[in-house]
């Protein structure tokens, strides 16, 4: 198959879902979330809606155009998280249109979902079905893209580490504050940080504040994500993580479904959100270079600010998780 049969099969996946009936989508959503709890049928609009925007004939086209794809298609083992609905899916876009062979470890957690799209793909283009392996033990592979967390990064790096590889660790999103925010942007970052519930790597776990600044201001303009608090998981956290709080007698804000918390750490529990207070520029421009490693994104309108609020949860086709490209890795496969 060649790129352009592969453009024109995916794009016509794209229209088919933005096409989607409601009863048809109420039908999977529902399916979905027997299998995962936390993946309601708000976060599976938004996350469906974002793989439909990257099946663009235009954008397809425009993001393949730097790259030369090889002939001789190697088969690659995906590991797929599972932490928001289809978060491997761009993997799995960028092996399709590569010329790839998938060979594909789902996550128990989000299994329904990735394979629902990609029957349909076959159904629009059956010759995908030879490009495309489900597993639960991975064999016979040439290289290997994998995403967990730090503790599996270690055993991904002992077991695949002789193949060529990108092998993903823990990230996390963070805001950068000046003070200058109007309300409209408070309210933005709140997608930021409430969006899948806060399990993203793109989702905001910390936000760097300047001295003195009121974090009321920050409360104020998340008030239209109250609603979340009646998610009966994300509830149990809250109410846990504010007990531990509370025994261990640490200092927090609380605004009833959100608890702000000064802290150093990176990455906060589900319903905690992280504040560090900063005096200077150049003390934040150190303490954001010591942290870069770990960053997926930095939200804002500051210089540090690598996407604007609100916008996190919608990346485009050539935002590489991590920083390193995919499509360029799949490309140099020898």
């Amino acid at each position: 198959m060649k790129t352009e049969e592969r453009i024109l099969a995916l794009t016509a996946l794209g229209k088919w879902i933005k096409e989607l009936s409601e009863d048809e989508f109420q039908s999977i959503a529902e399916e979905v979330r027997r299998e995962n709890p936390w993946f309601t049928e708000s976060n599976v609009r938004m996350a469906v809606s974002g793989v439909a925007s990257f099946l663009d004939e235009e954008k397809l086209r425009i993001w393949t155009s730097t790259y030369t794809f090889r002939s001789n298609a190697k088969k690659v083992a995906l590991i797929l998280a599972g932490n928001i609905p289809m978060v491997g899916f761009h993997d799995l876009l960028c092996v399709l249109i590569s010329g790839h062979h998938a060979q594909i470890k789902l996550s128990s957690k989000d299994s329904v979902l990735i394979k629902f799209l990609i029957h349909k793909l076959i159904s629009i283009e059956p010759q995908f079905e030879t490009q495309i392996e489900w597993v639960e033990r991975l064999k016979n592979f040439d290289a290997v893209i994998a995403t967990g967390s730090d503790n599996s990064a270690r055993y991904f790096d002992y077991y695949f580490g002789k193949y060529p590889n990108i092998i993903r660790k823990n990230r996390t999103s963070i805001a950068v504050l000046t003070g200058n925010e109007s309300e409209h942007d408070l309210n933005a970052l709140g997608l930021d940080v409430f969006s899948y519930f806060g399990l993203g790597c793109r989702n905001v776990s910390k936000l760097f504040v300047p001295a003195g600044y009121d974090l009321g201001n920050v409360y104020r303009g998340w008030e239209s994500y109250h609603d979340i608090v009646h998610h009966h998981k994300y509830c149990n956290n809250y109410d846990y993580q504010k007990s531990i709080l509370l025994v261990n007698i640490s200092s927090f804000l609380d605004n009833g479904f959100a608890i702000l918390q000064e802290n150093e750490k990176m990455v906060s529990p589900i319903s905690v959100i992280y504040y560090e207070f900063y005096n200077s520029t150049v003390e934040l421009n150190d303490r954001l270079n010591s942290i870069k490693e770990k960053v997926q994104c930095i939200v804002g309108d500051s210089d540090w600010a690598t996407i604007k609020f609100g916008q996190s949860q919608f990346p485009e086709l050539g935002d590489y998780a991590d920083q390193i490209d995919t499509l360029l890795f799949l490309s140099q496969l020898a």
